[in-house]
């Protein structure tokens, strides 16, 4: 049978982190395929910029392309918003309606998972992959008391430490740092000739990998 996962995500950019915890997650729950979902109009998000999907999903493209079992899906941005994982997970089922359904999603997420949309009925759909960090005080069973039954649909992953984060490969961007080894290199040139991520009055200028603001000489 089909084991499918599914992570979503903003992915803007998509970085090795993001790479290293589907891998792990992948190995962990054995599942033949892993979703990766770009998000469209994420509710508790919505207040925030993003850049546009073309560039995060071609981005996407370029850094998965190299492992089979990873898909993206388009399921998130090619409906309105605002959107819900329930009813993501609702419409993955019916494309795959004899697999078993796997949500990945990392600890702060799973900690806040009573105040998100129908909880109930998410984890009667799928089962959740928790990316639990050490010492971060989570375990399958801490919902028991709003969510009955929640621990025998849960699967903690031990995921490596990982201090890599899109908003701060943006920040280094826009001071002209470098973010080699942060990115696949492939999405790192797609950044760069494309011109993503940088202030209006930067200029560009290849220096190693990086970006500097300043004039051509």
């Amino acid at each position: 049978m089909q084991r499918v996962g599914i992570l979503g995500g903003t992915f803007d950019p998509p970085h090795l982190g993001h790479l290293i915890l589907a891998e792990y997650a992948a190995d962990a729950l054995g599942l033949t395929d892993l979703l990766i979902v770009p998000a469209g109009d994420p509710p508790h998000k919505q207040h925030e910029m993003k850049t546009p999907i073309h560039h995060r999903l071609e981005m996407l493209k370029l850094a998965t392309q190299d492992n089979p079992s990873f898909r993206i899906s388009r399921v998130d941005i090619d409906r309105a918003g605002p959107h819900y994982s329930l009813e993501m997970v609702r419409i993955i089922q019916q494309m795959y309606p004899e697999a078993d359904l796997f949500f990945v999603m990392g600890g702060d997420s799973f900690h806040d998972l009573p105040s998100w949309y129908q909880p109930e009925e998410l984890i009667r759909l799928c089962r959740l992959g928790v990316m639990r960090r050490p010492l971060d005080g989570i375990e399958a069973d801490m919902h028991a008391a709003v969510l009955p039954g929640l621990a025998a649909r849960t699967i903690m992953i031990d995921a490596p430490i990982l201090q890599i984060s899109s908003s701060d490969i943006v920040e280094r961007i826009r001071a002209g740092r470098s973010v080699r080894y942060l990115v696949p290199d492939i999405v790192l040139t797609y950044i760069k000739a494309n011109r993503l991520y940088q202030n209006q009055a930067a200029t560009y200028e290849k220096t190693d990998s990086s970006w500097t603001d300043g004039t051509h000489s």
